[in-house]
């Protein structure tokens, strides 16, 4: 790099020219011709650079793009009646004229006001004004007396009547027409027309025509003439499931000791038809719904949404609605508690997460910093050089710095930009601070290395061996500051668990188990080798020993590279257990939900079956057994005669014991011998039972007369199981079906590999319509609707795949820094008589007991973290997507995946043999004059 005292290539002439134009013309500039030099070197790097900031910048913008698509998948999946606001104001007042009244409940009036509250929303709240609406319904049921509606309890069905907004645009009619209004309406009109849905129209037995009159006992009130029959456009929307009973009767009951069942139904009439039902008893209010949009929401809205949400409640917000509308008005929604479930599960995610990034952060920051350490250990010649001849750090420093980020900065640019083009949908700012933290480890890497090593300049260094090097001071209270710092995470971890988000100490759990397993296997693993050297060097060869004493006498600088394979190994090894736990979890709550790979049965498990059902349940293909099983929910236990507190809801069991017994055995669900339900006695025989824990207690021991719809029957507790696969209750007493009195089988639980579900609905819907069909695969599939679950499954499936890509990464650099070193000993030791055979097996197992450190070491360490931080992990929320209280499985942990822990184990090992064969057979191939050079010191 240096001229001559002139400054002028040697062979040529001086010109008359100033310095200055002498330095502009002959010296060459660094940068590009360090580039001239290695060109392939550094688009290497450049390309390394470029995957590393595409995924420092693609994680937050994926993890922004799965938390923004499961905010809006939760307030859009949320019933209408939470997720929607509804202002309401009272009855108009009675004191008030008749025609004021009346005129307020008219659209004149109560569409502007409509307009008005949709503009008073606060940011980031917004209407979809396609699902909102508004109107004027009773709060009061009004009966109707005709003979001909439907009584299940000799009860008179009731209706609301509601004068909905937007009905044509919203509905299609399927017979007559759209309610009119002819004349004025005022309180003391006594018919109306109105339409139906076509559910209640077949549910209540109304036709076009038909003539509902409404009153009270006193007499009709009101009549109402049903014009049409509609069909609701988009009956799951919001402007038809606010209250779904305007497109959806129901039963209900009185609140009575002996209830009766009655209908409730919706009749629509004009919404100019409004000051009608002053004259009624059913106390007519406005309302104005309002369904949020959801397009523009993003998750980190959810802080100021929940803020403005609770303002309309009781706050700033409903003070100015009420200044538009009404000062008594009211405003009620459930939003703010599904904003609560979704940022519950969100918080309870995240951590689980963040395990994954950091893993991977610090994969790609070893391979980054090894990466530096390459091109150093390469060009250390040179910059001893300029260090004897009179170059300042500082200056050789910044020289090594420009022409690092002449290639790094535009390859973070172009990976930053690659993240942004791939994921959409998600904030930039994220994304850049780790494409510029990536280009800042990778610009530092090779200034920062170089000037470590070159500080005071030497001709040549000596041997960087772990026999001659020492730890220094700084280095110990370093390696014991991180040794806390991880016994600190874990145990913090298994006391509280995962459910800080913002504590990324905990996160790092597995990374810091995987540094201090590092530090402790480069200290102690050259011990063995040099006393396995040993014994080898009495043998005849010289290609044990020789393998062994020089990988017992490694490179110090090994430690990087098996830091960077542990920490792979250790984040793939987790994220393998993570997804085996969350898929245990789904399959036993599958399980739980059907009880068998599939399920038939009535509506609520109530209705006896078809003669003929489990022959044709079973003749279905992939179906192998089918077990039939009475079922009975809400036993009635008997009372105690100590007990102040109500027996238990218990579900009763009827099963035939054999059939039952092997079905439970078979799918590992609270499994007993048949022999335990067989009854005792025989002129008054006892039924032995399986009890839940709870219904066990209450019973107690010794026998217990049991009154059921099966008949009334004696039993006695022969077992206590936790878990049953008929029921899904905590509670429950499974008897021996042939002794009931009145036996009729309610559910048919059926096991195969491959259950045709639609042939098996087929063949069900020939015997009873009513009759439900639930599969086992399905009900594991619906735990996976969340975008929440689905992408941080997605990112722990690719963050086991790129932390793998960098340790075989790792690997690479690491066999490549040694390359030269081990040609040259390859080069001196056939001057010796080595062969060639020799000469590869020398390199193969020199390079073995490395590779089997890092493997070994990576399953072992992959499984203390498991072991050490299942206890505070619980992937419930992770795995379901029902809430923890209402999940049907306790919990959800970290279970050992045997193929995460072992194939990236024995990649490492197969990849290490593949390196080293390859260079012994290249070595092999070229000439040893070039390796055998005077003065040459490696």
């Amino acid at each position: 790099m240096a001229t001559n005292p002139a400054g002028r290539r040697p062979g040529t002439q001086a010109k008359e020219t100033s310095p200055v134009g002498a330095h502009r013309r002959f010296v060459a500039p660094w940068v590009r011709t360090r580039l001239r030099t290695a060109p392939g070197a550094a688009l290497a790097f450049g390309l390394l650079v470029l995957l590393t900031s595409f995924l420092a910048a693609a994680f937050p913008r994926a993890v922004d793009a799965y938390e923004n698509s499961g905010l809006r998948h939760d307030v859009t999946a949320a019933a209408p009646s939470r997720s929607g606001l509804e202002l309401t104001t009272p009855p108009p007042p009675i004191e008030r004229p008749e025609a004021a009244r009346e005129a307020s409940l008219l659209p004149a009036r109560l569409g502007p006001l409509h307009r008005r509250v949709l503009g008073l929303l606060p940011e980031p709240l917004r209407a979809d004004p396609g699902q909102s609406a508004y109107g004027v319904r009773t709060t009061k049921s009004l009966v109707a007396r005709d003979r001909w509606l439907p009584r299940p309890d000799t009860k008179d069905p009731e209706f609301t009547l509601a004068a909905h907004s937007g009905l044509a645009e919203h509905a299609t009619v399927s017979e007559g027409r759209l309610p009119r209004v002819t004349g004025k309406v005022t309180s003391a009109t006594r018919e109306v027309e109105a339409v139906v849905t076509a559910r209640t129209a077949k549910t209540l037995n109304i036709r076009t025509g038909s003539v509902v009159h409404l009153g009270d006992p006193a007499g009709t009130v009101l009549s109402a003439r049903v014009t049409g029959i509609v069909e609701p456009r988009e009956p799951g929307g919001g402007y038809w499931s606010h209250d779904s009973l305007l497109r959806t009767p129901g039963l209900d009951s009185t609140p009575t000791t002996l209830p009766q069942v009655y209908w409730k139904g919706a009749l629509l009439i004009a919404p100019e038809a409004a000051p009608a039902l002053l004259g009624t008893t059913g106390n007519p209010q406005p309302y104005w719904r309002i369904a949020p949009a959801t397009a523009h929401l993003t998750a980190a809205d959810v802080p100021r949404l929940t803020s403005r949400v609770a303002s309309l409640e009781d706050g700033p917000d409903l003070l100015r609605l009420k200044e538009a509308v009404d000062e008594n008005a009211e405003l009620t929604t459930d939003l703010d508690g599904v904003l609560a479930s979704y940022g519950s599960m969100r918080s309870a995610i995240a951590p689980v997460v963040a395990v994954a990034a950091i893993g991977v952060g610090a994969v790609a920051t070893v391979v980054v910093l090894m990466t530096g350490g390459l091109f150093a250990a390469r060009r250390r010649g040179e910059i001893a050089l300029l260090r004897s001849r009179g170059g300042s750090l500082r200056g050789i420093g910044g020289r090594l710095l420009a022409e690092t980020a002449v290639v790094t900065v535009p390859a973070a640019a172009a990976g930053l930009l690659a993240a942004v083009l791939a994921v959409d949908d998600a904030r930039l700012p994220y994304a850049a601070l780790g494409s510029g933290a990536v280009a800042l480890v990778a610009c530092a890497a090779l200034p920062v290395r170089a000037m470590a090593q070159h500080r005071v300049a030497r001709a040549h260094r000596g041997r960087d061996d772990l026999m001659l090097a020492r730890p220094s001071g700084r280095r110990k209270v370093a390696e014991v500051t991180l040794l806390v710092l991880a016994v600190g995470a874990v145990v913090a971890l298994r006391r509280r668990g995962t459910s800080d988000a913002g504590d990324h100490l905990v996160s790092a759990a597995p990374v810091l188990v995987a540094l201090i397993a590092a530090l402790v296997l480069v200290r102690l693993y050259p011990l063995p080798l040099r006393w396995a050297a040993r014994p080898a060097a009495r043998l005849r060869g010289a290609v044990g020993f020789l393998s062994l004493a020089r990988a017992g006498r490694s490179s110090a600088i090994g430690a990087l590279p098996l830091l960077a394979l542990l920490v792979a190994l250790t984040t793939a090894g987790f994220g393998g257990s993570v997804l085996a736990g969350v898929d245990d979890a789904r399959a036993r709550a599958a399980l739980l939900a059907t009880g068998a790979d599939a399920r038939i049965s009535g509506d609520g498990d109530a209705v006896a079956l078809p003669e003929g059902a489990t022959r044709a349940v079973r003749e279905v293909s992939g179906v192998r057994t089918v077990t039939t099983v009475q079922i009975e929910h809400a036993l009635r236990l008997p009372a105690r005669d100590d007990a102040l507190t109500t027996p238990p809801a218990a579900s009763l069991v009827g099963v035939e014991p054999k059939a039952y017994a092997a079905l439970s055995r078979g799918l590992d669900l609270g499994p007993f011998p048949a022999d335990t339900l067989r009854a005792t006695g025989s002129a008054s025989p006892v039924l032995r039972a399986v009890a839940s824990p709870g219904v066990a207690e209450w019973l107690g021991r010794g026998p217990h007369r049991i009154s059921s719809l099966a008949g009334e029957f004696t039993v006695e507790v022969a077992a206590v199981r936790e878990r049953t696969p008929a029921v899904s209750s905590a509670d429950f007493l499974i008897v021996d079906g042939s002794r009931l009195t009145h036996r009729a089988p309610t559910a048919l639980l059926a096991t195969g590999d491959a259950v045709d579900g639609r042939a098996l609905r087929a063949a069900v819907r020939d015997l009873d319509k009513d009759l439900t069909v639930r599969l086992r695969a399905e009900a594991r599939a619906s735990f996976t609707d969340s975008p929440l679950q689905s992408g941080a499954e997605r990112i722990y499936a690719a963050a086991i795949g790129a932390g793998a890509g960098y340790a075989v990464l790792a690997l690479l650099l690491s066999l490549l820094q040694s390359a030269p070193e081990r040609t040259t000993l390859l080069a001196r030791l056939r001057t010796m008589g080595l062969t060639t055979r020799q000469g590869r097996q020398l390199l193969g197992l020199e390079a073995l007991p490395p590779a089997l450190l890092a493997a070994s070491g990576g399953v072992l360490v992959g499984l203390a973290t498991i072991r050490l931080l299942a206890p505070g992990v619980d992937l419930v929320r992770l795995a379901l997507a029902a809430a923890p209280d209402v999940a049907p499985v306790d919990g959800a942990t970290l279970r050992a995946d045997a193929w995460s822990l072992a194939l990236p184990a024995a990649g490492v090992v197969l990849l290490t043999a593949a390196v080293t064969g390859a260079q012994a057979w290249w070595t092999g191939r070229r000439g040893s004059v070039n390796e055998l050079r005077a003065g040459d010191m490696r």
